[in-house]
């Protein structure tokens, strides 16, 4: 049997959220389905400042709140992290790390690599949204299986624009997905998922989020209010209709960290899948 290491790295700082939930039962449900025995480890980075070693076959680094560019002290080890497991990828021919991260997690990677501008929004996106994948986009592993557009939750108040081509060229990334075009804001749209090495990939919306969870969230008295006076009645209306289509978040759900940890398999169980 198979046993796959895998380290979640809780960037929410003690933040109430649906993504832990979330990504525990994708994973879980992912080893069930495969017959795997999944040894997983939560590290509290931002709260606790634990950051795993390079003994995890993946990592998943989540969501969170707060600025992606304002150092707070905890941010060295994360960066040191990254940069061991690019390093790891780079001389290891027999088996390889993989990451996949997530909102603010993939922001702070642009940051760090100098990928691209990480800057505050005008206002919080929030909602269900259409993305767009590119022309690499459409021919990789992870956004190539989607619809265009496909939709995803979008919630935050930060947004990775104005891409550096040399930076991304001289690392081997691929932007994979940008925003939907708004013809009435002029905007730069955001880049929305990248494929920073053949190991690594991130998104800038919340792959891991599921509609019953977002549902309940929604259909809570006190949350729907809030929801409504902030973005109006008529924006709440359209992601109850979104959240209940199986061909929007759903499959957003089922492609993204799936796929990653197929990926994760294929490459460092290769020999045992084929046995």
């Amino acid at each position: 049997m198979i046993n796959l290491k895998l380290a979640i790295l809780d960037m929410y700082k003690g933040a109430p959220n649906q993504g832990m939930r979330n990504i525990h039962e994708i994973v879980d449900g992912y080893a069930d389905d495969h017959g795997i025995r999944l040894e997983k480890k939560v590290f509290d980075v931002r709260g606790k400042n634990e950051c795993p070693g390079l003994e995890y076959d993946a990592y998943i680094s989540t969501g969170g709140p707060g600025s992606p560019i304002d150092a707070e002290g905890w941010e060295e080890e994360w960066k040191n992290l990254m940069e061991s497991i690019i390093d790891f990828n780079s001389k290891s021919e027999s088996s390889k790390k993989y990451v996949f991260l997530i909102c603010h997690s993939f922001q702070l990677m642009c940051h760090h690599f100098r990928l691209a501008h990480v800057s505050k929004r005008r206002t919080e996106s929030f909602g269900i949204f259409p993305m767009h994948p590119t022309f690499a986009g459409r021919k990789n592993k992870y956004t190539g299986q989607l619809p265009d557009p496909f939709y995803a939750v979008d919630s935050r108040l930060y947004q990775v624009v104005k891409p550096d081509s040399r930076a991304l060229h001289n690392m081997g990334a691929r932007i994979l997905a940008i925003e939907k075009e708004r013809t009435y804001v002029p905007l730069e749209r955001a880049t929305m998922a990248i494929q920073f090495t053949p190991e690594i990939v991130g998104t800038q919306f919340h792959p891991e989020a599921d509609p019953d969870g977002m549902l309940y969230y929604m259909r809570n008295e006190e949350k729907k209010q809030v929801i409504i006076n902030n973005y109006g009645q008529e924006k709440y209306d359209r992601m109850i209709t979104r959240l209940q289509d199986p061909d929007m978040i759903a499959l957003t759900q089922k492609k993204m960290i799936p796929v990653f940890l197929d990926e994760v398999l294929h490459v460092n169980y290769k020999e045992v899948l084929t046995a």
